[in-house]
């Protein structure tokens, strides 16, 4: 029987992971399987336990339970300690172990394959949730100029600054509307898109030269990529982050990283 791995989150009919990681089982020849998992939000808990009842040997997490994730698992991982935010699950030896491959999946796609590097950059990150939480640590780690995280409510941000107080002096906070200055990239990690909305920032801080990528992807551009475009930013979808956190997770897993770029164009060429 194949190893059973799922993705948990609400909603989960668009996620493309089932395709990723099963492109990555044949890419490594390992036997799985992966599949969704649609949970009740008021049901993360039981969704997760049941599914550790069933055999299953791992999850992923999305929208709305990464904080959720967190509080549930028995061990964290460093970064996800650091994060406060899960979006892998491991299930081993009774234990539910949370880590966090959002933050160098997004770091991977960005550097690597968008071929931009963070070191000396200034970056504007849009939220301070769990999808925010995720990929601090990790764009601290490259080694920016700064990051000015925006938010529509100033506490939540600023708690998030106060969490990561030995890098306090490369932070700041502000509200959506008094975003200031230029950036070299900027980063949505809310959840705006999936209600075709956009984050109430000034279009100042789009411009050539400038990265814009949103953590979501769909069919089309994201209403905050076309919004970004049209002020001149070269534009990304969080596809890229999405198959590198997989390989991240995968390699959790099954202990082998799988190979990204064919994956990725293939991907792309599906949509």
């Amino acid at each position: 029987m194949s190893d059973l791995y799922c993705v948990i989150g609400n909603p989960i009919a668009h996620s493309k992971s089932p395709q990723i990681h099963a492109a990555y089982a044949r890419q490594t020849g390992q036997d799985l399987a992966y599949e969704r998992c649609l949970a009740p939000l008021d049901g993360f808990e039981a969704t997760v336990r049941r599914l550790v009842a069933e055999g299953y040997r791992g999850a992923n997490v999305t929208l709305p339970f990464k904080l959720e994730a967190a509080r549930l698992a028995t061990r964290l991982a460093p970064r996800a300690q650091a994060a406060g935010a899960v979006n892998t699950l491991v299930f081993e030896q009774g234990e539910i172990v949370g880590d966090n491959t959002d933050g160098p999946g997004l770091v991977a796609d960005i550097v690597r394959n968008a071929g931009v590097p963070l070191g000396g950059k200034r970056i504007l990150l849009l939220g301070a949730g769990g999808a925010a939480r995720g990929a601090l640590l990790p764009m601290l780690m490259e080694n920016p100029r700064q990051i000015v995280i925006a938010n529509r409510t100033l506490a939540t941000a600023d708690k998030l600054v106060a969490d990561f107080a030995a890098h306090a002096e490369r932070l700041a906070v502000t509200g959506f509307a008094d975003v200031e200055g230029s950036f070299d990239v900027v980063i949505n990690a809310t959840s705006a898109s999936l209600a075709a909305d956009v984050p109430p920032v000034p279009a100042s801080v789009f411009g050539p030269g400038v990265l814009a990528l949103d953590m979501m992807y769909g069919a089309q551009p994201t209403v905050f990529m076309a919004f970004a475009a049209s002020h001149g930013a070269e534009v990304r979808d969080g596809l890229g982050m999405l198959v590198e956190q997989a390989a991240e997770a995968f390699l959790l897993w099954r202990g082998v990283r799988p190979d990204t770029a064919s994956v990725m164009a293939s991907m792309r060429l599906a949509r």
